[in-house]
């Protein structure tokens, strides 16, 4: 998916910069970037990170980068932060997000205006690159951003960095969050409210959808005001998003623990003990066996030291293989025990399926396994937070290929937790897997954990729905 964060500073931002950057490494596998609005300009910085931490790709350029203001970027894909030069002036912009419409909004400002864009790969248009020139099309910054943000279908929330201010753009439906940060000497803007309280800030308040707010020396101002309308992810709460972080002031730990309570509250196994599938299943886990009376263990612990996130390497070889190799089981935790598992989610199933095995092997006498979410039957098309290159990867795809010999068969009908079709796909998942049991989060239980209204959470992975409530019909989103 990706991750920003601005500074700005009365001083020097870039430890704040640096830092603050580096607490969303967990959104990104490609690229890292960092810009700061210098005495002599703009100076940046990207890395590749696909093999290296954040931090350590970038320490020996910071002697070159002090200044009081910048933008830092964790980056699925392209190479980020641009630097931008145009009839605004110059400036350095970084982008989160996913553009469906990319080729069709390339070929028409090629067709219209005397551009060029440099190609990423394949042919393919760097789509912060494309932003850039949306804005460009436009009087002033502003309107510019306004613009884009009314052109694109899907998402693109934005980072814009001038001589004098930053301008910070949420996506026009919330899908990505952005908050402000306060402290004495400086501001903030970042996706994740995690990085502001060891650096000194406290969330001054939470960007609405489609909002636009300029930062500067003088502090922000509001230079577009909210849409009524939102569409956040819901899976920033149940996976990607960090445990310590808040969206619309929702903490994403506590939302875990709910889920987690949701599903001990529907459940009558006899268990010996709770465990989450580290680390995103672990505040599930904790809210289950709180609300169950039953006792939390860890009978597989993580090696961190070299092992990176499982799900970031591009090849799923390496993916299945990173995870396999940082898991570490506890035998004496495992061997003749009735054992329940709390997942955020089973996306593939590739890596869960090693891992039942390998506890099987190690003595386990039942394992239960309970998802968080509802089964993910769309894959994401508005943030890229799967690397799933089909929606044909999903497990649940691949079951209902198997009962109906074709993937798109019946999906509402498998959607549908009341349904029979549904209560097939569970048992062939569950076969694949070789699981005891297996049983998910309805989504209503997933919805109420979260605490926002239905129409407010975008939910399109589980049900399909693009948008939900009555705004549907008048706001195209498909290119």
């Amino acid at each position: 998916m990706g991750g920003v964060f601005g500074a700005v500073h009365h001083a020097d931002c870039l430890s704040d910069l640096f830092f603050g950057t580096d607490y969303h490494s967990h959104l990104g596998t490609r690229r890292g970037g960092l810009v700061i609005r210098t005495s002599e300009g703009f100076k940046r910085n990207i890395h590749d990170i696909t093999n290296a931490q954040f931090r350590s790709k970038f320490e020996e350029d910071l002697p070159k980068l002090h200044g009081p203001m910048g933008l830092g970027v964790i980056s699925d894909n392209e190479d980020q932060p641009l630097l931008i030069r145009s009839q605004h002036g110059s400036y350095a912009i970084v982008t989160v997000g996913r553009i469906l419409n990319l080729e069709a909004l390339a070929r028409e400002l090629l067709a219209g205006h005397a551009l060029h864009f440099s190609e990423l790969k394949d042919n393919q248009v760097n789509p912060t690159e494309l932003v850039a020139a949306l804005i460009d099309t436009q009087r002033d910054l502003v309107t510019g951003i306004r613009y884009a943000q009314e052109r694109i279908h899907g998402s693109c929330t934005l980072l814009l960095l001038t001589e004098d201010a930053i301008y910070a753009a949420r996506d026009r439906l919330g899908r990505t969050p952005l908050a402000l940060g306060r402290k004495a000497d400086g501001w903030a803007v970042t996706l994740e409210t995690a990085a502001l309280p060891n650096l000194g800030f406290r969330t001054h308040r939470f960007l609405g959808p489609g909002e636009i707010v300029r930062l500067d020396h003088d502090g922000e101002r509001q230079v577009q005001p909210p849409g009524e309308r939102m569409q956040i992810c819901a899976f920033l709460w149940i996976y990607y998003g960090y445990p310590a972080s808040s969206y619309e002031g929702i903490n994403t730990e506590v939302v875990r623990n709910r889920c987690g309570a949701a599903l001990a509250r529907r459940e009558t196994l006899d268990i010996d003990l709770v465990a989450g599938i580290p680390d995103s299943g672990i505040g599930h886990a904790i809210g289950y066996a709180a609300a169950a009376g039953i006792p939390y263990r860890r009978p597989f612990v993580k090696y961190t030291p070299t092992w990176p996130r499982s799900f970031m390497p591009q090849d799923q070889r390496i993916r299945d293989l990173v995870a396999r190799m940082k898991l570490i089981p506890i035998p004496e935790l495992i061997e003749g025990k009735r054992i329940l598992f709390c997942e955020d989610s089973i996306v593939r199933g590739t890596q869960l399926r090693d891992i039942i095995s390998r506890l099987f092997d190690v003595g386990a006498r039942e394992l239960h396994m309970r998802p968080a979410c509802p089964p993910l039957v769309f894959g994401c098309k508005f943030l890229n937070f799967s690397q799933s290159k089909s929606e044909l990867d999903l497990a649940a795809r691949k079951a209902i290929r198997e009962l109906e010999g074709s993937a798109d068969a019946h999906l509402a009908d498998y959607a549908d937790p009341d349904s029979p079709r549904y209560e097939a796909m569970i048992e062939k998942i569950r076969q694949q897997l070789g699981l005891t049991s297996l049983r998910y989060q309805r989504l209503s239980d997933m919805l109420a954990a979260i605490g926002l209204p239905r129409e407010k959470v975008c939910t399109y992975c589980w049900n399909g729905e693009e948008l939900y409530g009555p705004e549907a019909d008048d706001l195209p989103l498909r290119p």
